[in-house]
């Protein structure tokens, strides 16, 4: 490896570090308020508006990154889950980072609207939806939903999550929707699947 290289590695490894943590702190400070400056988000990042525009030029970049960021880290979220919890509490918990991040895009609903395209909606679609069926499959595999659960129906029906208020009265309600949504899914399921195994 060349001096040269050697040097930018550590930079180009700091930056990534910067952008992660703008990015975090851009979130939790989005979701508070969605009108939120960037100068206020670069002074609570502990760095100058420069490092912030240095990295996300406008607000929509910010905005778009941060969105894309939760997206990714749910669906991420998924194979951790079911690699440490049993089918059923792994697909609870994943549901509960879900309504985590639907308060999440409640902040940042209306840049979002204005802001994604079809490309990107499609993309994080994809994202989701083959979390939520690896995570289907499993409960399908143990028994412990119905057979007939379908990803998109599911997360059809969990579009509630996007229009529960933030804080905590809605928290509890998400909460409370949720436990309905987990009942409905494992209503029936050893009926159904002796049926479907004979």
């Amino acid at each position: 490896m060349t001096p040269a290289k050697e040097r930018d590695e550590p930079v180009r490894a700091d930056a990534r570090r910067n952008r992660a943590h703008l990015i975090e702190v851009a979130r939790d400070v989005l979701t508070a308020s969605s009108d939120a400056s960037l100068n206020s988000i670069a002074k609570r990042a502990g760095v100058g508006p420069g490092t912030l525009y240095r990295h996300f030029p406008t607000r929509e970049d910010l905005i778009v990154a941060v969105y894309l960021h939760e997206v990714e880290q749910l669906a991420a979220h998924a194979p951790e889950l079911l690699r440490t919890h049993p089918p059923l509490e792994a697909l609870r918990r994943w549901l509960d980072r879900l309504a985590y991040y639907g308060r999440i895009k409640h902040g940042l609903a209306g840049v979002l609207h204005a802001l994604t395209d079809e490309r990107l909606a499609d993309e994080n679609y994809r994202l989701v939806i083959g979390a939520l069926t690896a995570l289907l499959d499993a409960c399908k595999d143990g028994k412990a939903i119905r057979p007939d659960a379908d990803p998109d129906d599911v997360l059809l029906l969990l579009g509630f999550l996007w229009r529960v208020s933030p804080g905590p009265e809605g928290e509890a309600r998400a909460t409370r929707l949720l436990d309905l949504v987990i009942d409905g899914l494992r209503h029936g399921a050893a009926e159904l699947s002796g049926r479907q195994g004979s």
